[in-house]
């Protein structure tokens, strides 16, 4: 079964974990979520999606469109598939 590749980029800060813990209670059984601490890991997976801001949703490949401005919303998340079953599985 394929999953849905969820990824969080945060500073582990406290302004980040709301936007962590938003998107593990958004995601389904499908949806893989991995977390990325930019204080120690990940500073070049960062520069490949030209992340600007933390914390950042980066889903399928592509960065979820609330993280470039305002920070992540549950409406964003499920507009980008976090929580839904991907359709031909």
């Amino acid at each position: 079964m394929t999953k849905r590749l969820v990824k969080v980029f945060t500073a582990a800060c406290p302004v980040c974990e709301p936007a962590v813990e938003l998107v593990k209670q958004t995601a389904c059984p499908d949806c893989e979520v991995t977390v990325y601490n930019l204080s120690v890991e990940a500073a070049d997976r960062a520069r490949q999606y030209a992340l600007k801001t933390l914390p950042a949703v980066v889903v399928d490949g592509s960065v979820v469109s609330c993280c470039n401005n305002q920070g992540a919303n549950v409406d964003e998340l499920k507009a980008a598939g976090v929580g839904q079953r991907i359709s031909g599985d």
